[in-house]
């Protein structure tokens, strides 16, 4: 008997310890870092080659050792034989877990390892065998745990997991030990003759585990390579008699399958993978793939049987608006269709399991690559339908805020008819309830949820949020792939330009003559502030015939809109390389090239120092707080406003203007110190403000500064 490690990944461990037991392991024990056992090796072949939730197997070398200090685990490494474990023509890699005050490094630890067993052979006369990190002959696995170290030859190989059959996958591909845990744990193995849907199965790997489960075949009969065949104490006859033997059950067991399961998915692409799989793996008499949308899933079945699958988890910008429509709209099926059905989800994301307003019965824990997940099965009986009924979102009954968004849109026919502009606000906060603003780009929307007050349920703000995702596209039109989802929230000491995920996705939109280009994807904001239309306008007709300075420039629309408009010369000013980029593809837009056009990347509060150039209009537009790590100091806009103004004024020339703006609510302009300085202040806000912001009054402030 020997003593073998089964690693697997977080909540499957207490399954492989059962699996293990079944399989004729002994002494069968579960703990965090994977299920202990022991058997002989025999039996140890066949549980490599049966396992379908182990992704390694370690065959442990010696009893633990104490260690303490770098001394003690290279001493420890040298009294293993290794000679006598494989030779020295074998190419091998040492990996190394675990850390302790001594020892704090993994790769310092396996180097340490590497080093004894390469003195070890020295010391016994062979010759040095060589590494290989990434395809080594024998690879041996060095843990510390509790300040012991235990040895262990990886007597599998790395992912066991990999059945052999995947040639490509989808978008966020399952690994097949997880898929097998699924099946397991949703029941359906209990009675394989219930009908089995998935109803986003993507490239199968789901129902392919489940088929090949519900056969009982080995999975690792097609595996290329093994760690223990250049193992010294490899039996290969031995071997040989038990993989022939699995091979000759796996061809008995599937001729006398006889199940039928179904995979749906909306994407004919990804099917056809899923199809290439089922090939692969000799299973596809016993799958059958179409395209549906899992939302319109129709039940032919007289019986009732199980649903499980793996949906998005709404991670990217964009995809949980999709995710809404799909749950809410699959939820109000499964409780028409599929009374007396189970069904298993698994999900990185929680909340969109409350669009299907069913209870479930059980929850587990797993992970799914590095997101955590819970897989929760639900039983679909009469009397949840009827509980459920009233709490989806009702879709053929508008909401208050559905109701509301039809009413703006109603007010704002005419304005948008006398005003060329596809981007626009059509809802902002108009009820408490509902606090997000939802700003219309052409064909795509943007939902921005403002952040809740404190004494506001997070249960119903984000009940309200589903409510809101759900409706806007379908009030307005838009497919649920074009909406953007954000959220807003007062973050002291970030930039109002933060970063959200890199697509670097890009779309363009009109206003007026002007031709912008948005990103509704990757950042907070857009490229365009869509409250500043009428001041880009303002300041437009103002710069006719003159020379503008636009300073805290962003994307450069105020620079664009004023070239457009006749601007003699135009001087764009920002700190970010990106976004003076995004000024100048805005200007290539428009087909404005001149050397009239500057763009200067530049902390603007350092560039007016030592401006000596002057404009006939100044406009600047700077954030409400700013610790950049390019500014010599963070700036506050109330605190500082007065510096900045007076630095700006420094480049207005006789008899020009300075326009200043920004967004701090409750902004008070210092007249007293503006007045010392020989400045006046005439406050402009309302007249920057278009009709779809005149509800938030405290959406920006406006000024004109000149000289008195």
């Amino acid at each position: 008997m020997q003593n073998f490690l089964a690693l697997t990944s977080f909540g499957i461990e207490p399954l492989l310890a059962e699996e293990i037991s079944q399989l004729g392991g002994q002494q069968v024990v579960q703990k965090p870092e994977g299920v202990y056992f022991q058997t002989d090796l025999k039996n140890a072949y066949h549980i490599v080659l049966k396992t379908r939730l182990a992704s390694r197997v370690l065959l442990r070398l010696t009893e633990p050792v104490n260690v303490n200090s770098k001394d003690d685990l290279f001493n420890a490494a040298m009294d293993i034989n290794w000679p006598e474990h494989f030779n020295s023509d074998a190419l091998f890699a040492v990996d190394f877990v675990g850390k302790n005050k001594a020892i704090r490094d993994s790769q310092f630890g396996g180097l340490t390892v590497k080093d004894a067993i390469v003195d070890k052979f020295r010391e016994a006369g062979f010759e040095r065998p060589n590494v290989e990190k990434t395809q080594p002959d024998i690879r041996i696995q060095a843990r510390l745990l509790k300040n012991q170290i235990h040895f262990y030859l990886d007597f599998s190989g790395r992912s066991l997991f990999n059945r052999g059959y995947r040639q490509s996958t989808g978008a966020a591909p399952m690994k097949e030990n997880l898929a097998a845990a699924l099946i397991i744990r949703s029941g359906w193995l209990n009675d394989t003759n219930r009908p089995l849907i998935d109803p986003m199965c993507g490239s199968g790997t789901l129902l392919l585990e489940a088929v090949a489960m519900a056969a009982d075949l080995a999975p690792g009969v097609n595996r290329e390579s093994w760690g223990f065949e250049h193992w010294k104490s490899h039996d290969q006859a031995l071997w040989q008699s038990t993989l022939e033997q699995e091979l000759q059950l796996n061809e008995q067991k599937l001729s006398a399958l006889t199940i039928k399961v179904y995979g749906f998915d909306m994407d004919e692409r990804v099917l056809k993978t899923a199809k290439t799989n089922a090939r692969n793996a000799e299973l596809s008499d016993f799958i059958e793939f179409k395209v549906a949308q899992a939302e319109e899933l129709q039940n032919p079945f007289k019986a009732s049987g199980q649903i499980i699958f793996n949906p998005p988890y709404g991670e990217r910008i964009g995809s949980l608006p999709e995710l809404v429509a799909t749950f809410t709209k699959l939820g109000q099926r499964l409780k028409q269709d599929f009374i007396n059905w189970q069904m298993a989800i698994i999900t990185g994301n929680p909340e969109t399991l409350k669009l299907l307003k069913l209870a479930s019965h059980k929850r587990y824990k797993f992970k799914n690559g590095p997101l955590d997940c819970v897989f929760a099965l639900y039983d679909i009986s009469e009397e949840q339908a009827e509980r459920g009924a009233g709490q989806n979102i009702d879709t053929s009954q508008p909401s208050a805020f559905a109701n509301r968004l039809k009413k703006n849109i109603k007010g704002m026919k005419g304005w948008l008819k006398q005003n060329d502009v596809n981007c626009y606000r059509i809802y902002d906060a108009d009820i408490p309830e509902y606090n997000v603003a939802v700003d219309v780009y052409d064909d795509h929307l943007v939902i921005q949820e403002y952040a809740a007050p404190k004494n506001i349920e997070e249960s119903k703000t984000s009940a309200r949020l589903q409510e809101v995702i759900f409706w806007a596209p379908q009030i307005l039109g838009v497919a649920p792939d074009k909406v953007s989802l954000k959220t807003r929230e007062k973050k002291k000491g970030k930039s109002q330009y933060q970063s959200l995920s890199k697509t670097d996705r890009s779309m363009v939109v009109h206003e007026y003559e002007a031709k912008l280009k948005v990103n509704l994807w990757d950042y907070l904001d857009t490229g365009l502030f869509l409250d500043h239309r009428k001041t880009r306008q303002i300041v437009a007709k103002k710069a006719k015939g003159k020379t503008l300075l636009n300073l805290f420039a962003y994307t450069g629309s105020v620079s664009l809109q004023a070239a457009l408009n006749g601007a003699s010369e135009v001087t764009t000013v920002d700190m970010s390389h990106t976004y003076l980029d995004w000024a100048q593809d805005n200007f290539e837009l428009n087909g404005l090239r001149s050397h009239k056009y500057q763009f200067v990347q530049s902390d603007c509060l350092q560039w007016l120092e030592n401006n000596t150039q002057t404009y006939d209009l100044v406009f600047i537009d700077p954030p409400t707080f700013s610790n950049s790590k390019r500014m010599d100091k963070t700036f506050d806009v109330q605190r500082d406003h007065v510096d900045l103004l007076r630095l700006g004024m420094k480049a207005v020339a006789e008899g020009g203007e300075l326009i200043f703006t920004n967004n701090k609510r409750h902004f008070k302009m210092d007249f007293e110190a503006l007045e010392e300085l020989g400045f006046s202040a005439r406050e402009i806000t309302e007249q920057t403000r278009d009709m779809d912001f005149k509800r938030n009054k405290h959406i920006h402030n406006s000024w004109i500064i000149t000289r008195d």
